[in-house]
């Protein structure tokens, strides 16, 4: 099964709300690349990478990707070293891909996600079943509050909290008396048994600032605390001096950063992207690694469109250490609008049928491949570049 060729396309997608957090300059969802992969006999797989220029790892270890690269590097670096390859050979296939251009994770993610769904479709299966099987069949979700005023932050909370939702992501990081505030307010609003978590995407300024922040926010019962500070050695300074889990985002790209986590005692848990480590391959082994050390890991990313979120599904679905709700979009198209508020990011999209959603929890397709249809009229209204 040779792959004959490989397809780019920018697009965006119309927001609910404009969704930001700290560290973020690129407007999320507004020119993402999606991918097709063709291979012999007309079958072709599709892929998604959610590139923002300004998301990276810390202290530049690893580095944002633009639309404008990831095209490039798709159409003319990548898809060469690919063309006449047998599909189904995906370990060797990023072999060889890292051997020819190092770094780029995004733009190979989207074509890993597209290897699985075309070895999906050729096989009849769905992803899942390439990635070890079904664990769960619905992944529970977070509804993610990015900086936003507050009283308007208070009443979507509650809005989605009506729709399902059990655990808010609030992003922080900007101002420890805001964070505070918007922490002990969400408390207040939602009562004991909704859960908070907080994420400051490396706000503080240094691991004291983390630190006293956290310890104010503990009376408050936040859950856990997501990449309080930038670099492994305040993130363990921060981990080792208080009670609250510490989630690493920014400091979990690859197998060998959880393995430098573990290390230092910097994290109890990761957040995983299918897109960091480079696909879907890698993010398995990041998660054995993640499973071996005793981390928990959530599902995450950078508001996928259809695409991403059904490779969302199937890695989540696949894994038995993804067990704590991630801030995942609940996609809905124009037509079929699964939820009002709650994970609701997009006004459209480009896949056919949403995935189905109850009780704060996705279903994942069961389709060959991701389980998804492409909806092409969408892709040409939405097309950008």
């Amino acid at each position: 099964m040779k792959i004959t060729g490989v397809e780019t396309f920018r697009v965006g997608l119309p927001v609910r709300r404009h969704h930001t957090w700290t560290g973020n300059y690129t407007p999320v969802g507004r020119d993402y690349v999606v991918v097709k992969l063709h291979v012999e006999g007309g079958v072709y797989g599709v892929g998604e990478a959610q590139v923002l220029k300004d998301w990276g790892g810390e202290c530049g270890t690893h580095y944002g990707e633009a639309p404008q690269t990831t095209v490039v590097v798709i159409n003319e670096l990548l898809a060469p070293l690919l063309v006449g390859d047998d599909v189904r050979r995906i370990e060797q296939l990023h072999v060889k891909m890292d051997k020819f251009v190092k770094g780029y994770p995004y733009a190979k993610a989207a074509l890993d996600v597209a290897m699985h769904d075309v070895v999906g479709k050729i096989y009849n299966v769905p992803v899942y079943q390439l990635l070890g099987g079904l664990v769960r069949r619905e992944i529970p979700i977070a509804h993610s509050i990015g900086l936003m005023d507050t009283e308007d932050a208070l009443k979507e909370a509650q809005q989605v909290v009506d729709e399902g939702i059990t655990t808010l992501k609030i992003k922080v990081g900007i101002d420890p008396e805001r964070d505070v505030d918007i922490v002990k307010r969400m408390r207040k609003t939602l009562g004991p048994q909704v859960k908070l978590r907080v994420d400051a995407n490396q706000g503080y300024r240094s691991w004291k600032e983390a630190l006293r922040v956290i310890r104010r926010m503990e009376e408050y019962d936040i859950w856990y605390m997501e990449q309080p500070v930038e670099g492994l050695e305040n993130m363990a300074r921060v981990a080792q001096a208080t009670d609250v889990p510490i989630m690493a985002d920014e400091s979990a790209w690859t197998a060998r950063d959880v393995l430098r986590l573990a290390e230092w005692k910097a994290a109890e848990m990761i957040s995983c992207y299918y897109t960091k480590p480079g696909g879907l391959m890698k993010a398995k082994k990041l998660l054995a690694v993640a499973e071996t050390v005793g981390m928990r890991s959530d599902i995450n990313g950078s508001g996928e469109m259809g695409v991403g979120n059904a490779a969302n599904l199937h890695l989540a679905a696949s894994t038995w250490i993804i067990d704590l709700p991630g801030t995942i979009p609940v996609t809905s198209t124009a037509e079929v609008v699964r939820t009002q508020i709650a994970g609701h990011s997009y006004l459209d999209d480009i896949i056919k049928e949403p995935f189905a959603y109850k009780d704060g929890r996705l279903a994942v397709p069961d389709g060959p491949g991701l389980g998804i249809e492409l909806d092409e009229a969408k892709i040409a209204k939405y097309r950008v570049g």
